[in-house]
This record gives C-alpha cells, sequence and structure tokens, in this order.
C-alpha cells in the first residue's frame, strides 16, 4: 500500500504476454525438430556434416533442456551411439568388410570355417578403407539415435501424452500409468527397507526382500485401487456414439495412414525409394491425421491448460524440416559431396551450403524460452 492508501500491484506479477513468451515449448514440436534432424542425418555419411548435426542437437540440448529429472537422458542416448560404433567397428575386426582395401593395419588369425558358411570369415586382414566404412556408416546410425535423445531431454513426457490425440487417450492413460509405476515401487522399497533399519531389522539380502515383499505388493494393490476410483471419478471408459459408417471410415484411415508411413519411410531409408518416400509419407500423415481426429470424436473429454501449439513451435519445426529438405536436395544434387568415397582412401570434405543448411537447426535455441533456473537446495548451517 502506498502513500494515500493506493493499492499498487506487486513488481513481480507476470503479464499475459510475459506469461506467453516465458510459457513451455509445445513437446511435439521438439520431436518434430528431432526427428527432422535425424531423417537429414540418413542422407549423408559425411562424417563432418555428421558431427556437425550432433554439435547442432547437443547445443539446443545444453541451452534448452529443463531442471527435471526426465532430462538427463541425453546422456544415455550417447552412450548408446558410441556403443553403436564400438560394436560396429569390432565386427568389422572381427568378421571382415566387404570393401576391398589395400592398407593392411593389422592381420588376424583366421578360423576356418565349414563349406556351407561361405562368405563368411573370422579374422583375416583388417584394412583401414574397410573400418573407414564401417565408421562412416555406424556414425549414421549414432546420429539419429542423438536425435532421438535430445528429444526426450527436451520434450516433457507428461506432457506430450497429454497432447495425444482423443482417439489414443487410453493408450496415453496406459503409458502414464506404466512409467509412473516402477518409480513408486523403488520408491515404496526404499521406504520400508529405511523403516526396518529404524527398528533394528534386517534388510538385506533374500530374507530382507522377502519380508520386504509383502508390504510393497500391500502399497501397490491401495493405488491401484485408488487409481481405479479416481478414473471412475473423470469418467474414464465413457464414450459417444459414434455412427457406424464413421467407425468404418476411421478405421480405413488410419490402417491406410500407418501403412503409408512404413512405406514412405522405407522409401527415404533406401536410395531406390528416394522419389517416392516423401509423397508416399506426406499421404500417409494426411491419412493417419484424419482417422486420429475423427476417432476422437467417440472421447468425450476436456483437457486442463491445453499446450499452444503457437508461432515459436512453428519456427522450431520448421527449422528442422528445413534442414532435412536441404539435405534431400544436396544429396540428389551432390552425392559425392555427402557419401565420400573410401576407395581409394581419401579425407572427407566438407560441403559448405549443406553445412550451411545444417546450421538452421540451432533456431530454437534462440526462439525458445530459456529453462527455469535449478532449485537451490537449503544448506543447513552446522550447530
Amino acid at each position: 500500500m502506498g502513500a494515500g492508501g493506493t493499492l499498487h500491484a506487486p513488481a513481480s506479477a507476470p503479464t499475459p504476454a510475459r506469461h506467453q513468451r516465458t510459457a513451455p515449448l509445445h513437446p511435439g514440436a521438439w520431436w518434430l525438430w528431432a526427428l527432422a534432424l535425424g531423417t537429414a542425418a540418413t542422407r549423408t555419411t559425411n562424417p563432418l556434416l555428421l558431427a556437425l548435426l550432433v554439435t547442432v542437437s547437443a547445443y539446443v540440448v545444453i541451452t534448452r533442456r529443463p531442471h527435471a529429472p526426465w532430462s538427463r537422458s541425453y546422456g544415455a542416448f550417447v552412450k548408446l551411439a558410441l556403443a553403436v560404433l564400438l560394436v560396429r567397428l569390432l565386427f568389422t575386426t572381427l568378421l571382415g568388410s566387404p570393401i576391398p582395401g589395400t592398407h593392411t593395419l593389422v592381420t588376424l588369425p583366421e578360423v576356418p570355417l565349414p563349406d556351407w558358411a561361405q562368405g563368411v570369415r573370422l579374422g583375416g586382414r583388417v584394412t583401414a578403407e574397410g573400418l573407414t566404412f564401417a565408421l562412416y556408416d555406424a556414425m549414421k546410425l549414432a546420429t539419429l539415435l542423438i536425435c532421438v535423445g535430445a528429444a526426450n531431454a527436451l520434450a516433457n513426457p507428461s506432457r506430450l501424452l497429454k497432447s495425444l490425440p482423443g482417439a489414443l487417450y487410453e493408450m496415453g492413460v496406459a503409458v502414464v500409468v506404466a512409467l509412473t509405476f516402477a518409480p513408486n515401487l523403488i520408491a515404496d522399497v526404499q521406504r520400508l527397507r529405511a523403516a526396518r533399519r529404524l527398528r533394528g531389522r534386517h534388510d538385506k539380502g533374500v530374507r530382507g526382500l522377502l519380508q520386504v515383499g509383502l508390504p510393497v505388493l500391500e502399497g501397490a494393490l491401495e493405488r491401484s485401487v485408488a487409481l481405479a476410483a479416481a478414473m471412475d471419478a473423470r469418467g474414464y471408459g465413457r464414450t459417444a456414439q459414434v455412427p457406424a459408417p464413421v467407425r468404418r471410415t476411421t478405421a480405413a484411415l488410419t490402417l491406410g495412414g500407418l501403412l503409408g508411413i512404413c512405406a514412405g519411410t522405407y522409401g527415404l531409408l533406401t536410395a531406390a525409394g528416394g522419389t517416392y518416400g516423401i509423397p508416399v509419407l506426406l499421404a500417409g500423415v494426411a491419412a493417419a491425421f484424419a482417422g486420429l481426429w475423427l476417432g476422437g470424436r467417440r472421447t468425450v473429454r476436456t483437457r486442463y491448460r491445453p499446450d499452444r501449439w503457437d508461432a515459436r513451435a512453428w519456427l522450431v519445426t520448421a527449422s528442422g524440416v528445413a534442414v532435412a529438405a536441404l539435405l534431400f536436395l544436396a544429396a540428389a544434387r551432390d552425392p559425392a559431396a555427402l557419401h565420400p568415397g573410401v576407395v581409394p582412401l581419401t579425407a572427407p570434405t566438407l560441403p559448405l551450403w549443406p553445412a550451411a543448411a545444417v546450421l538452421l537447426g540451432l533456431l530454437p535455441a534462440f526462439v525458445t524460452p530459456a529453462p527455469d533456473p535449478a532449485p537451490k537446495t537449503a544448506v543447513k548451517e552446522p550447530s
């Protein structure tokens, strides 16, 4: 209250415009951006371009990753990508490579195999050309895994499930229940073991685990009953009356759309299907979305504070799609630059305009709001 009894609004009260600017991005935009970068990675084996794609995704994750437990999965995907590289190089070393090479690195003892195993060998010459080809090919899959890890680290899974179409409502609820089961089970085990230690009882070994198992099962049953009551109170499972022709049209559109997505994706991942892959994929996505929209009419429900697909979501999605489209164009115009040869063994070069196209993927780091600072833990002063 100021002078003369005038009431002043708090200085930190957020305005609607400020709240809109600082609202988190729609999780679907993060997934579309990451999948577009992963699609771009499938069109090249140039290690410099693949490393640039990984750098772009890592920078966006570092600058825009929220401080939440689910956002720590990026490191696990990076480790999985490194494991893919090592396994592929190990298989090439032990089983050989179909790529002919003249630069022998090491010669391993070769194991004789029976006649029915012709074409397969164990050991023998390990060439630099074979290892380089295996490294380029494995980097493509590793980059795709890292892009998926970026989506997992940036998109809130619970908000993503909340944004599912109405036709997938039951599946979303089942996924949420499944994701929360394991953490609750672990928390119950830790709580009961701590309580047994405070009472001076044994909490280790098979005997301690058996004595903890019954209370954990009882707690799981209590949570199941409470969850069932809450779902019944919220009207879970109630459906609207939909005419039979609409149901048949919905099933046909959804099934046809999924088949079109599979065929289009296969076309994009193969060199021979690059011409028909994009049209078939777009037609499949359109049919699947139409089927999901029609299927949502039978689900009677509302959303609390639904996530808005605003201009920032369009910009983030467009940046990823632009990277994928430009690399598709580069692969058609200059395939030698995006797929460097290994026979003869030469150093790869960085093509300029495809590299500039990959840098468009950095746009989310500048148009999306920064994450909230990590909560500070209170430090208790020693008495």
